[in-house]
């Protein structure tokens, strides 16, 4: 069985589904069930037999462009486990481009952070260059970042707070650091942060960082160790946007790309790249009457 939610611009909406239907059909995998849910009436709800995930995202990615989708091979439900990326996922910047900027560098650091984020860069290679470029910067400028510049995505506190409301764990793991994840965590209703720790000395930021980095391998790992404490018939949801979250979104129930850098969005099995973060709150099938909003 494969099931398929999807949001879409509801203007062609039928002629797209009955395209969508035939190019299926020719591929052997005819469509079983086609519905709207009743949660808003805008989540198209498909259903096949069977088939290959891979084929169905192809199909759904040339009939249905700029759309928001879950993929599954089993029947939808809520999480036990939320596991998220922060920056440019939970919030709208990457925080240490916008730390750069109050030493003057933005440019400089932004271009590796693009690069590391398509997966061109070793990504602890990158971390460890950047954060040495900023040696010298005070720790103060980081509080002085965090009130100016960084903000929640749209939906991001609707999102954490309503899957907690139904007995979800979240969790926000990051590349970044705890400067940054602390405040956004407690900001947003995350339970628990993973993040790397920027060493600091004299009030300074030494150009070092303290302990172990918090990668793509760290990444899994979190979301691994986590969903075993659950059980296991838990469920997991893991949220990304760059290479850097490709190995978590794999190994999650429902991996879903955010506005994603291209590799990242064909590794997950769900993508967002139309509305904001309550768009996964609709996919799952949970009714705007019971979200908490942030």
């Amino acid at each position: 069985m494969l099931i398929a939610r999807l949001i879409a611009d509801s203007a062609t909406l039928e002629t797209r589904l009955e395209a969508a239907r035939a190019a299926l059909a020719e591929k052997g995998m005819p469509v079983a069930l086609a519905q709207m849910l009743d949660h808003g009436g805008e989540v198209l709800h498909l259903q096949l037999a069977d088939g290959d995930m891979a084929t169905l995202r192809e199909v759904l990615d040339a009939h249905f462009e700029r759309s928001d989708a879950l993929i599954s091979s089993r029947d939808i439900a809520i999480p036990h486990l939320f596991v998220s990326d922060m920056d440019s996922t939970m919030i709208g910047q990457e925080c240490i481009d916008e730390l750069a900027d109050y030493a003057g560098i933005k440019p400089q650091i932004a271009e590796i952070t693009e690069r590391a984020m398509q997966g061109e860069l070793d990504f602890e290679a990158a971390l460890r260059e950047r954060v040495g470029l900023l040696a010298g910067l005070a720790e103060s400028a980081i509080d002085q970042c965090l009130d100016e510049r960084i903000s929640p995505m749209p939906g991001a506190r609707t999102l954490v707070r309503t899957l907690r409301s139904k007995g979800c764990r979240p969790v926000l793991v990051t590349g970044g650091f705890h400067h940054f994840a602390d405040p956004v965590a407690e900001m947003l209703g995350f339970e628990r942060v993973v993040g790397n720790r920027l060493e600091v000395e004299n009030g300074e930021l030494t150009g070092g960082l303290v302990g172990g980095i918090t990668d793509s391998g760290v990444k899994r790992e979190t979301l691994e160790q986590e969903l075993g404490q659950l059980g296991e018939n838990a469920v997991s949801l893991a949220t990304g946007d760059g290479a850097n979250d490709i190995p978590m979104i794999e190994a999650a129930d429902y991996g879903v790309a955010y506005r994603a850098k291209p590799k990242a969005r064909l590794a997950a099995n769900g993508w967002i790249d139309r509305g904001d973060l309550t768009a996964l709150l609709k996919l799952l099938g949970i009714p705007e009457s019971e979200w908490v909003a942030g």
